[in-house]
């Protein structure tokens, strides 16, 4: 593996610390520069190391708990829980507990625990392996699960954990009139996938800006509000610009709004890249001022929908900050309606699997505003199952569907027209 690949292990290993012992988001850790020191391949290489482990915790914890009297120091189990998912996914064992003792050795503090790192996984490398498949999938903490399985039940919640466990591939929108890439494949809602895509910035049309990564559960609300060459629309949590691109390149006359510099400066990186324009504004949505045809709310949310790709979710959080977020979304629903003019059209959009954070938004919204419709029609895109459509007019996405083709993200989306 060589001392890069050490060093890209190293980092995971900090990055583990950081969102099992301080409850941070691995986005929180990279916003922080927690890669900063590695160079564009290793801090990839650390990224998916740690982003493995956390899918494996559960299942490297049940193999390690085999070999340890007590849990050990938690870097020491992080370095531990590291190698047992390396090992278990294939590498060599040598490299894996060379790698692993030599981590720990230097540590100022457990060095000393570097003979326990080496009994512990060299058992782990002759069993584990094939004891690691016949482990459950990993299950979703209590807190998330019980009402996730209250919401849609505990079959459906299983299947949510496998694609979960599973990780997601790489998906493209592709700018109007741009040659798809090689190998990719077209998906039934017109986004393009890649199982395995490498460094993003080297596939062919990145530099030329022909495309941009974004889930194809995440460009269905621009395909829902279906922007117009000409149309004055907000959206009104831009970063980091997926949407904005989708709606810049429709032609529309864009408001690209966010309550962060640093986000906001992520879309107009974005926009350059690609070549589209909209306007830039930060500030708060609940401030804002003007008059629109259309409005795209991404409101802030749990998340709970992007676990797939993002499995530090349930152990950076416990649900406390959840009944903030309902309200703050309650509140961006309503001044969004305040803004737009009439006839226009408003897409509110969570990428939550609580109903709380959508079914129920979309519920006591339109209970509340007699001159706001849920506009199924805009619901009818090709791709979409009927099935996917929700009694009060919404659509539910899960990370469940789609099983064969490598799942979507978790969302929910509705297009709330209001009276002419």
């Amino acid at each position: 593996m060589g001392e890069t690949g050490n060093d890209a292990r190293a980092s995971a290993v900090r990055l583990l610390d950081q969102v099992l012992g301080e409850a941070r988001t691995m986005s929180e850790c990279l916003a922080a520069g927690a890669l900063n020191q590695l160079g564009p391949q290793d801090r990839a290489r650390a990224q998916r190391l740690a982003l493995e482990t956390l899918r494996g915790l559960e299942r490297a914890d049940r193999l390690l708990a085999k070999h340890l009297r007590k849990a050990p120091p938690l870097t020491v189990r992080n370095a531990l829980r590291l190698g047992t998912v390396e090992l278990c996914r294939g590498e060599a064992a040598h490299g894996v507990v060379n790698a692993m003792v030599s981590l720990v050795g230097r540590h100022r503090r457990h060095g000393n625990l570097k003979g326990l790192v080496n009994a512990v996984l060299r058992k782990v490398a002759a069993d584990a392996p094939a004891a690691w498949p016949r482990l459950r999938v990993p299950r979703l903490p209590k807190w998330l699960r019980r009402p996730l399985v209250d919401a849609w039940g505990a079959d459906a919640v299983a299947a949510m954990e496998a694609a979960h466990f599973a990780g997601a591939p790489l998906d493209i929108t592709l700018k109007p009139g741009a040659a798809p890439i090689p190998g990719a494949r077209e998906l039934p809602t017109g986004s393009l996938r890649l199982s395995d895509p490498g460094q993003v910035s080297a596939l062919p049309g990145f530099a030329a800006g022909d495309w941009w990564v974004q889930d194809a559960a995440a460009a269905l609300p621009a395909r829902v509000l279906a922007p117009r060459r000409g149309e004055r629309i907000l959206d009104m949590c831009a970063a980091p610009g997926g949407k904005t691109l989708q709606l810049a390149a429709a032609g529309a006359d864009v408001v690209a709004l966010d309550i962060s510099q640093p986000r906001i400066k992520r879309v107009a990186e974005n926009l350059a890249r690609t070549g589209l324009g909209a306007e830039l504004a930060v500030g708060d949505a609940l401030e804002h001022r003007g008059s629109y045809d259309a409005i795209l709310l991404d409101a802030p949310c749990s998340a709970t929908g992007t676990i797939r790709r993002h499995p530090d979710l349930p152990h950076a959080r416990d649900g406390s900050e959840f009944a903030a977020l309902i309200g703050l979304q309650a509140r961006m629903l309503a001044h969004a309606r305040t803004l737009l003019k009439p006839g226009g059209r408003l897409v509110y959009c969570t990428c939550s699997l609580l109903p709380d954070e959508g079914e129920v938004q979309a519920e006591q919204a339109l209970a509340a505003w007699p001159d706001m419709s849920a506009d199924r029609a805009a619901l009818a895109l090709p791709g979409v199952d009927p099935g996917w459509i929700t009694g009060e007019g919404g659509l539910r996405l899960r990370p469940d569907f789609w099983p064969g083709l490598g799942g979507m993200d978790g969302f929910y989306i509705v297009c709330l027209r209001k009276a002419a």
